[in-house]
């Protein structure tokens, strides 16, 4: 038997009487989260997961997976929030998204998804595509992905991109940034090729001869960009009509 001693001058517990030994507080199991689309984050990237996940685990009930995604991932540390998408049949966003906030001080935005709604859209919207393409998960997701366009759909989420060619000039760089890769997730996906940050990265600098950084920064030419902004964006849309009408 492992022994345990405790000190003659106890109060309260004569020689011979029974008692029952247990840990004060019971020991943190730390999961492993699995990294898909790369293989390495910094450590204290990795400890605000770990912390995240055991948050979820004490405040929330039949959560069937947590993910993290977004620019939280990326090296540095220029993000605003940290994006989280929990799979559950329930809603539990404001909780979890409280609990966070107060016990690590960082801005969550949490996306409440059903298994079934995240299988839909990895199905059929290049954004879900784009978010599990570089992600952190609590558990392992099941890809089965057998590619389902809904133009109409394609065209909802163009239409946000459009803000680039009227607003420019109202935008921060990593607002152009955003709708930009929205465009061009579009473009990947309707062209039946894989969606990722670092794909779409590649598109830009080939369609418009800068890095992702030039346009967070807008280190850019205005004219020129919105230019050639607008003629992918066109030709997207022209696609996206022709595929609605041929319906």
């Amino acid at each position: 038997m492992n022994q345990i001693y405790i000190p003659k001058n106890r109060l309260g517990m004569a020689s011979g009487s029974f008692v029952i030994v247990k840990p004060i507080e019971q020991q943190e199991v730390a999961s492993n989260p699995i990294l898909y689309g790369f293989s390495h984050l910094e450590p204290i990237k990795m400890e605000i997961i770990h912390r995240i996940f055991h948050i979820a685990d004490r405040t929330l009930e039949e959560i069937k997976n947590i993910i993290i995604t977004g620019s939280f991932l990326e090296e540095g540390f220029s993000f605003n929030d940290i994006d989280i998408v929990v799979i559950s049949e329930k809603s539990i966003t404001q909780e979890l998204a409280g609990n966070i906030t107060s016990e690590i001080g960082i801005k969550s935005h949490i996306i409440n998804l059903t298994s079934k709604e995240l299988a839909k859209g990895i199905e059929s919207d290049p954004l879900y595509l784009n978010i599990i393409s570089k992600c952190v998960a609590k558990n392992r997701i099941v890809f089965n992905i057998q590619r389902k366009i809904n133009f109409q759909l394609l065209d909802f989420h163009l239409l946000k991109s459009k803000a680039v060619i009227n607003n420019f000039d109202y935008l921060s760089g990593r607002e152009v940034y955003y709708l930009t890769k929205n465009m061009l997730a579009i473009l990947l996906f309707m062209e039946g090729k894989k969606v990722s940050s670092e794909l779409i990265d590649k598109e830009i600098k080939i369609l418009f001869h800068l890095s992702a950084n030039n346009i967070k920064d807008k280190i850019l030419k205005k004219q020129e960009f919105i230019s050639e902004y607008k003629k992918v964006y066109d030709k997207i849309f022209k696609r996206i009509l022709e595929k609605n009408a041929a319906k």
